[in-house]
């Protein structure tokens, strides 16, 4: 057989072996790991620090397309929204969450269509399902201060452990961002970028308070900026802040498996009346329809959830107690 023939197989793997492999780094610049947290980074950088002349860090993406991201800038507070969302830990940007949050609206509204229930009601649907999205964020926000909370003595205690073997501020934040725990190591981690970008210590400490709203992190940030311009033992003060949040968290754990029998009571009085109607409409199917079919049954049904939110507000400030 003639030998191009041999060599021209050759040369076709080697260039398709290249070609995938020429795809394959390709993918890896652009969609990877080290690519994607990169492109993490980079977003969550300053999100919560706006308006900083001294700021040096590129501002946090509302959209992909730049023609949206023009239309969104241009509505007030929008970063109020993209603000949540970092502090939400979620990965994603404010086109992501709207849309997210249209189309649980138009689900909602479809499901109602389908089943036959009243425009008015429809239109209920289509804004419980809209607000879906908004509870789920809400949740992961609440769920992820909580554990920023929880992890703050043992981040501040490595500050000060850093401090005393005689570290600069910069290099104790560097290893609780390198040694901390998760979440709490990223927002430390994000501190310590903006300082190495040129920010003073006292616009990255600000910025770190405005993405995470913890009281316990503000007075970990007052006393920092304070022992700047007066001096003292830092690490001292911050085994102090320590033992502080410490006994705080458990005085308030405390409180919490004392309160345990309130809030379930709470719970069950506030899903009762749904679930008593759920099981009525599954086994009287008509029994329920006087209230859309009576021109006073839409007044009742607004007078009883009014009532009822009424309620689950008084019960909710009740079990909820401040330490």
């Amino acid at each position: 057989m003639d030998p191009l023939y041999y060599l021209f197989l050759v040369f076709f793997f080697l260039a398709v072996v290249l070609f995938l492999e020429g795809g394959y780094l390709a993918w890896n610049a652009y969609k990877g790991p080290e690519a994607k947290r990169i492109r993490e980074r980079l977003q969550a950088v300053s999100a919560g620090w706006s308006g900083a002349e001294t700021s040096l860090l590129k501002q946090r993406l509302l959209s992909n397309s730049p023609p949206l991201e023009r239309f969104l800038l241009q509505i007030p507070r929008i970063h109020t929204l993209d603000r949540l969302l970092q502090q939400s830990g979620m990965a994603l940007m404010v086109t992501q969450f709207l849309g997210y949050t249209a189309m649980a609206g138009v689900g909602g509204m479809a499901s109602a269509a389908l089943l036959g229930l009243p425009f008015g009601i429809t239109l209920l649907c289509g804004a419980l399902g809209g607000a879906l999205p908004v509870f789920f964020v809400f949740s992961a926000k609440r769920k992820r201060l909580q554990k920023i909370e929880q992890q703050l003595p043992e981040v501040i205690d490595l500050l000060a452990r850093a401090l005393k073997a005689g570290h600069a501020f910069s290099s104790a934040l560097q290893m609780a961002a390198i040694d901390g725990p998760s979440p709490t190591a990223g927002e430390f981690r994000l501190t310590f970028d903006e300082i190495n970008f040129g920010v003073s210590v006292q616009d990255a400490l600000v910025s770190l308070a405005a993405r995470v709203p913890i009281t316990d992190l503000r007075y970990f940030i007052i006393a920092v900026l304070i022992q700047r311009e007066s001096g003292g033992n830092l690490a001292e003060l911050l085994d102090k802040i320590s033992g502080l949040i410490r006994a705080r968290l458990a005085l308030l754990g405390k409180i919490r498996v004392l309160s345990a029998e309130g809030r379930l009571s709470a719970w069950i009085l506030s899903c009762l009346p749904f679930a008593a109607a759920l099981m009525i409409n599954f086994v009287n199917p008509g029994f329920l329809d006087v209230f859309w079919t009576d021109p006073a049954g839409p007044a009742m049904v607004g007078t009883a959830l009014g009532m009822m939110m009424t309620g689950i507000f008084f019960m909710s400030r009740i079990i909820k107690i401040r330490v």
